[in-house]
């Protein structure tokens, strides 16, 4: 269990400045109506970025509305500035798609939405046709790589690059949208997720939630920890981890899986009786989800992405960067992008336990100062290139580009 904290602390610490949506308001006195809309709002980096741009559109004095099945961040779209309205938008059935695209359609009306922004597939399709049958700009973001293992998958993924603008979270996606989908450059905008240094600031962590976290974690004092963050499923690479743990010569080290299964227990039992055929149980920790990733990232002497299938980008990177944490990426999707070898951190072939191993090993065997010249330049990176303000200002300028045409 980790320490937690009040939900609304995920928000952006840093105000975004109003931006150009401020002054291209619509005919009349009717400020820009903006809607998200996404399967629910329980937990994830989709979720997060949804909340930011919320934020973002109601301080641009626009209306943020955000349309989903619900879940435990729903109080967060107010806080942020927003209206939450509850739909089932969380059901691939394509009877229910075409329900939902009439439930769209009637809300776009009644609220007067000028952007539709979806960031999911399903909910794309439904609010794909209420564009269609009201004229409401519609945009979306590439969030994944979409998997296309069964016949007609790639039509349903098709659904995401129909968007007046796609946004996609790296040029990793980008190519990926131009290559699958034949969508030109001009239509594709690379907006990199965001991290808050305010709240991402090693400096900003107090020695008391270090404290609460290392007992929740039952982390014995001055112990060595390599923490990997991220929802438990197999191809974020939590048996690579593992497997390096068994293989580093040290045995003072305990590894962290910072992340909730979502009912995968399965998963997670296969993951303890890994751990145990290795004899390293007694040096792994599975923590579940955490509410305070600064302290838990703080805690970390070494952070892993051990990713074994691409992923767009890779946010806890760059928290972890932002943290001025020693990372390891896999060497595939976003995290290229992120991680510069050597400079920022590490890239290892991706499933190379081994090579995991030997970049961990590498790692606690820096000095201090080498590892505050790596922490330094990794928190430069992000503060240069990866903030949420970053990301919410050119959100809002693919809002008043469709806008403008």
């Amino acid at each position: 269990m980790c320490a937690a904290q009040h939900p609304d602390s995920h928000l952006p610490e840093s105000p975004v400045t109003a931006s150009r949506m401020a002054a291209s308001r619509m005919a009349g006195s009717h400020p820009p109506v903006v809607l998200q809309v996404l399967p629910s709002l329980e937990t994830g980096g989709v979720e997060r970025g949804t909340i930011e741009i919320t934020q973002a559109v109601a301080q641009a004095d626009g209306v943020a509305l955000v349309a989903s099945a619900g879940g435990r961040m729903v109080g967060q779209v107010a806080h942020a500035g927003g209206r939450h309205i509850t739909l089932p938008l969380d059901t691939r059935d394509p009877l229910n798609i075409w329900r939902n695209a009439a439930r769209l359609e009637a809300l776009i009306r009644h609220e007067r939405v000028a952007i539709v922004h979806a960031r999911s597939r399903a909910p794309a399709w439904s609010a794909w046709l209420a564009c269609r049958r009201t004229g409401a700009h519609f945009v979306t973001t590439y969030h994944g790589t979409y998997a296309e293992n069964f016949p007609f998958k790639r039509r349903y993924n098709a659904v995401m690059a129909r968007g007046e603008i796609v946004i996609a979270a790296s040029h990793f996606i980008a190519e990926l949208v131009m290559a699958q989908h034949g969508v030109p450059p001009e239509r594709i905008r690379v907006i990199p997720r965001g991290v808050d240094p305010v709240r991402f600031d090693p400096d900003a962590v107090a020695v008391d939630r270090l404290a609460r976290l290392s007992s929740a974690w039952r982390l014995p004092d001055g112990v060595t920890t390599v923490v990997l963050p991220g929802r438990l499923t197999a191809w974020k690479g939590h048996a690579v981890l593992i497997e390096a743990l068994a293989r580093l010569p040290r045995r003072d080290v305990i590894a962290v899986l910072v992340g909730s299964d979502q009912g995968r227990h399965r998963y997670t039992a296969a993951l303890v009786r890994q751990a145990q055929a290795l004899g390293v149980a007694d040096r792994l920790r599975l923590v579940g989800d955490c509410d305070d990733m600064p302290a838990a990232l703080m805690l970390s002497d070494v952070v892993v992405h051990a990713s074994t299938q691409a992923e767009a980008f890779g946010r806890v990177v760059i928290e972890a960067q932002a943290m001025a944490r020693p990372v390891i990426a896999a060497d595939l999707g976003g995290p290229v992008e992120t991680v510069e070898h050597e400079v920022t951190g590490l890239r290892v072939p991706p499933g190379d336990a081994a090579a995991l191993a030997e970049a961990i090993a590498r790692m606690l065997a820096l000095s201090p100062d080498e590892r505050g010249a790596l922490g330094a330049a990794a928190r430069t990176s992000v503060l240069r290139s990866y903030t949420v303000r970053a990301m919410q200002e050119a959100t809002l300028d693919v809002y008043e580009a469709v806008m403008g045409a």
